[in-house]
């Protein structure tokens, strides 16, 4: 057990996140992971016959209240019904045996029938060793129904409770939609037992798997209830309507020249992305993390409730948004950004892209990072999307690395942005020419907003939301 952090039983992670809950009756007799196979009647001790098995069975029941190492049912959490899996750990280390899988298809089966998010509260040391090779066949189980439901467009949530390792990890932990961990529960795909002897155990944290970006947020238990509720509000609200183009926020007049078009949109008192998400979208939830081991600060993903427009419409409606910061944006950006992008294409709701970069980080450790197949990746979302797509230049708009999230079609732009092949002083350079020309190469390009609409590369310029003083 972690150092100082408090291990939940089954039933206790399920008073953190509801009042209610309600059990699934258990499957009347086991579903094989291999249908054509024939029914075995397997003797005393399991499948191996390994001894003391039965017996280490009852003292975990008698321990524990559970029969098996999970319990599934319903619940409403947030105002939202949900089918509720939460692993015992203390049931024989909360590992994975065949009745396990029994009673995991059965919950998946049941929330697609019913259309139903699923939320996993897992605490697994893994397989069962007791039950061998049938007992690691169940991850294919757990597998096949996490992705028969992801297809079916339902949201799937895990939260990590301690300890989250192995198969269990590598399923049901990592394989979730959004993944949330209690602070300080031990997270790894190797658990503490099987770790070369030399490892450093902070790496095996919620916090580290956050940080390499495979958690979206360590959430303490007072908080869960709330964080949790919201998500699933967020993810089970479709809409097949596009977002509107938020309105400018400065009140910059359109620039003269491609140069003054470049000096409003480096200025430091532009507007943000941040400062454009406060003013469209409430309640905000986030997304953290590539699954590749990177994340980016510079790059803004998650979802939340649109705000009411000028004309009282669109309000309430959940978007999903990718938001660059100005940056320079890092291949762990773009495969986060592609993460959200394909999330709310499955769950059909629309998305929101905030265009402002100078452009893709291109030093030595971007390029071993895989930055040119992390852009393929966002432009390959974008372009396979069937969610509508809409996009606001606020900013910079550096070549590749910012028409990656670009809507073919609905891009807008505010009169403080610019769009450009290629930053004007690059350009320059390429062509040999002296510094002082970087000013006529600027205008060349065409990059002013109404010379993007001219072009035909944005649809058009988008109006302040209020006069300017």
């Amino acid at each position: 057990m972690t150092e100082g952090v408090p291990r939940y039983t089954a039933r206790e992670a399920i008073d953190l996140v509801t009042s209610g809950f309600t059990e699934l009756p258990d499957p009347a007799s086991p579903v094989h992971v291999y249908p054509a196979a024939p029914a075995r009647e397997f003797g005393p001790d399991g499948p191996l016959s390994w001894q003391g098995y039965d017996a280490s069975r009852v003292r975990a029941a008698a321990r524990t209240g559970e029969e098996e190492s999970v319990v599934c049912g319903t619940a409403t959490v947030g105002g939202t019904a949900t089918v509720l899996i939460s692993f015992e750990f203390g049931f024989l280390g909360g590992s994975l045996g065949e009745r396990t899988g029994d009673r995991l298809e059965a919950a998946y089966a049941y929330a697609r029938e019913h259309r139903l998010p699923v939320v996993s509260l897992v605490a697994t040391g893994g397989s069962r060793m007791q039950e061998g090779m049938l007992a690691l066949v169940q991850l294919q189980r757990v597998a096949r129904q996490s992705t028969l439901t992801r297809e079916a467009g339902l949201p799937q949530i895990a939260v990590l409770r301690d300890p989250t390792t192995g198969g269990g990890w590598a399923t049901l932990g990592a394989g979730a939609d959004v993944v949330l961990a209690l602070p300080g529960a031990q997270v790894g795909f190797a658990g503490s037992r099987v770790r070369p002897p030399d490892a450093d155990p902070a790496a095996y944290t919620a916090e580290a798997q956050l940080a390499a970006g495979a958690v979206d947020a360590v959430v303490p238990p007072a908080e869960l209830p709330g964080l949790l509720g919201l998500w699933l509000q967020l993810l089970s609200r479709p809409s097949a309507e596009p977002v509107p183009p938020p309105p400018a926020l400065a009140g910059t007049d359109l620039p003269a020249t491609g140069w003054e078009a470049v000096g409003n949109a480096r200025s430091p008192q532009r507007p943000r992305a941040t400062a454009y998400l406060d003013a469209c979208l409430d309640r905000r939830a986030a997304i953290s993390g590539d699954r590749c081991g990177g994340t980016d600060a510079g790059m803004l993903c998650g979802f939340g409730v649109l705000k009411d427009g000028k004309d009282g419409k669109d309000g309430g409606r959940t978007v999903a948004y990718a938001a660059q910061t100005g940056t320079a944006t890092r291949p762990a950006g773009y495969r986060t950004a592609a993460r959200l992008i394909r999330l709310a294409d499955r769950l059909r709701i629309p998305v929101l892209t905030l265009v402002d970069t100078p452009g893709a980080a291109n030093d030595a450790e971007a390029e071993r990072q895989g930055a040119g197949a992390a852009i393929a990746d966002v432009f390959g979302a974008v372009a396979a999307a069937r969610t509508p797509l809409t996009t606001l230049l606020i900013g910079e708009g550096g070549s590749g690395g910012a028409l990656a999230l670009a809507a073919p079609d609905n891009t807008w732009a505010t009169p403080d942005s610019y769009f450009s092949v290629i930053a004007p002083e690059l350009a320059a350079a390429i062509l040999k020419r002296p510094p002082e020309e970087v000013r006529a190469t600027a205008d060349q390009l065409r990059i002013r907003p109404q010379d993007l609409v001219d072009l035909g590369v944005v649809r058009g310029i988008v109006e302040p939301s209020k006069s300017p003083s």
